[in-house]
């Protein structure tokens, strides 16, 4: 387990204290929820960026590339 230190505002801190936000399970899932929420925003980013590629393959050229490396993967 790892201990974080906070400095927070204390308008911030006193109100995120009266919402009962500073505990280990509350802050635990905000910080999951964050994280996949910057993880799903950065497999779209991703995604943005593969389509701007000019040469952009083909639905049949990324089946026959799927299909090479299973048969690939059964040989060895």
């Amino acid at each position: 387990m790892s201990e974080v230190v906070l400095t927070l505002p204390d308008d911030i801190a006193e109100e995120a204290e009266e919402y009962g936000l500073f505990r280990p399970l509350i802050i635990t899932s905000m910080l999951k929820d964050e994280l996949r929420r910057r993880k799903t925003n950065r497999f779209f980013s991703m995604l943005d960026q593969l389509n701007a590629l000019p040469d952009k393959p083909t639905e049949e050229e990324i089946a026959e590339e799927i299909a090479a490396y299973r048969r690939e993967k059964r040989r060895s």
